[in-house]
């Protein structure tokens, strides 16, 4: 065990605590720290009061070496960020090395966005003739019909939904709850599933999960993507499908439709309005190529 090694643990229990984060993202974080206090072990430094802007630019040059994307490497100076700021506010080091270092450019990709007519097929891929399909059918409805992370899909608990006045309770990145409201097409698909399947599945246990497994427990995030691909193969959609292309492809639809920006910011549960402006970026690249492809003296 590094001497360095106490400080990652403290870091960690505080973005876990007190920052609320998910245990994805403090496995996230752990990962890229894992591999900064390595590196500095590899470059003699046993005490964090002896860490310089050297070893950090050190360890970012080895980052790009193995070939981490602009992204990669700048999710993980975040990381190192936040770690030097809290040594410095335990008094465990006096200076941080991580000022005035800028972060590598990001590239800047469009989001990924499956047509309206993926989408009906991919939602009505799973079979009704099955408790599993019509639970399935429910939850593609419910992500697409609310933008929801996958995270928070999962985490959807029975009285979180309510039917009658067609809105859910999600609970985002930092424990931020928010309002959100539900279709009519998601909302048949819910009542659907609890009348007809959600208790075949649970055979007998209880559960506050809304959407559960037939083990009686709640449907992971991997055992949900693993579905979503099997489905979209269904539904002759040759690239690879996440849940989060549902996501990306209920905002660029709203904002098609014209929808307001900043009511869908506040369904996405986006902090800042900048990251749900680049789903005008798609719809304007979309009908871009439309325009390319269609006009006679384009």
């Amino acid at each position: 065990m590094s001497a360095l090694d106490p400080a990652l643990d403290l870091f960690l229990a505080h973005v876990r605590v007190e920052k609320g984060l998910s245990e994805h993202s403090v496995e996230g974080y752990g990962r890229d720290l894992r591999r900064y206090l390595d590196d500095l072990d590899g470059q003699g430094v046993s005490d964090w009061a002896a860490v310089t802007r050297r070893h950090l630019a050190a360890h970012l040059a080895a980052l790009t070496a193995k070939g981490l994307s602009p992204r990669s490497q700048a999710r993980a100076l975040s990381a190192i960020r936040g770690l030097h700021r809290l040594l410095v506010s335990e008094r465990i080091s006096q200076v941080d090395p991580t000022e005035e270092v800028d972060s590598p450019r990001k590239e800047r990709r469009l989001p990924v966005v499956l047509s309206r007519d993926e989408v009906v097929r991919l939602v009505e891929a799973p079979p009704l003739r099955t408790a599993a399909g019509i639970r399935d059918r429910a939850m593609l409805e419910v992500l697409y019909a609310t933008g929801l992370r996958v995270s928070e899909l999962v985490g959807l608990g029975v009285n979180d939904v309510n039917l009658e006045t067609r809105v859910l309770l999600a609970r985002g990145k930092g424990k931020k709850e928010r309002i959100v409201p539900l279709g009519a097409p998601a909302a048949e698909a819910v009542k659907l599933y609890l009348a007809a399947a959600r208790e075949k599945l649970l055979h007998g246990r209880r559960s506050k999960d809304l959407f559960v497994t037939p083990r009686g427990a709640r449907m992971t995030r991997q055992g949900f993507y693993k579905l979503v691909n099997r489905y979209a193969r269904a539904a002759g959609i040759a690239r690879r499908i996440s849940p989060h292309k549902l996501r990306h492809s209920f905002a660029t639809h709203l904002l098609a439709g014209g929808a307001d920006l900043r009511a869908v910011q506040a369904m996405l549960g986006h902090a800042d309005i900048s990251t749900t402006q680049i789903y005008t970026h798609v719809e304007r690249s979309q009908v871009q190529r439309v325009y390319a492809r269609t006009h006679p003296r384009a």
